[in-house]
């Protein structure tokens, strides 16, 4: 209740101040950059492995038939605002709004992909377990410096080691310490993330 209430008074205030002109801006930068909606809306996994929409900037370009590739350094696929977004991590500002609906936290393991989860569902030990929280905007893992493409499954071991870890032992000061670190990441700008 306390971390669900936590999430809510942050969500509203980053929503009311920061999103209600953000969401405008960034928005028509995308448009006037690239073809295709703004805001990408892809399907994870949630709690108890429920799915819901997540919400992002988007930051690629346009292809509604796409196959699900994670996306890679150098990848040609990310536009010139993507990269920036990413980099930033403010491609993630619209989740904000996903907490709100109840589907994710501000902090929490970060939800994956539907076809990445099925990589690892049944094949990674603890992986499945990840999703016994809300996932996060932001997680122990990323701020870590474990974010980017899992291409070898050692990443993904890693990220699951952290998640776990920050189910065992999450707090009020965890999560402020966690958010403090993802602010921290975005102005250096991270080095993971392309």
């Amino acid at each position: 209740m306390k971390k669900r209430g936590f999430d809510l008074l942050i969500a509203t205030i980053v929503v009311a101040s920061i999103l209600i002109w953000l969401i405008p801006i960034v928005a028509l930068l995308i448009k006037l950059t690239s073809p295709g909606p703004a805001i990408f809306v892809q399907s994870r996994t949630g709690r108890n492995g429920r799915v819901f929409p997540c919400l992002k900037f988007r930051t690629m370009t346009y292809d509604r038939n796409a196959e699900f590739h994670q996306a890679s350094r150098h990848d040609m696929r990310v536009t010139r605002i993507g990269r920036f977004l990413r980099k930033t991590n403010l491609d993630e500002m619209p989740q904000f709004l996903n907490v709100l609906a109840g589907h994710m936290s501000i902090v929490g393991p970060r939800p994956h992909p539907i076809p990445l989860d099925a990589q690892h569902w049944h094949t990674l030990p603890g992986y499945k377990e990840r999703y016994s929280v809300r996932p996060g905007i932001t997680g122990l893992a990323q701020a870590r410096g474990a974010r980017g493409e899992t291409a070898e499954v050692y990443k993904m071991k890693i990220r699951v080691r952290y998640d776990h870890l920050y189910i065992r032992r999450q707090s009020t000061r965890l999560d402020a310490k966690i958010c403090w670190w993802t602010v921290q990441a975005a102005i250096k700008g991270n080095k993971n993330a392309w």
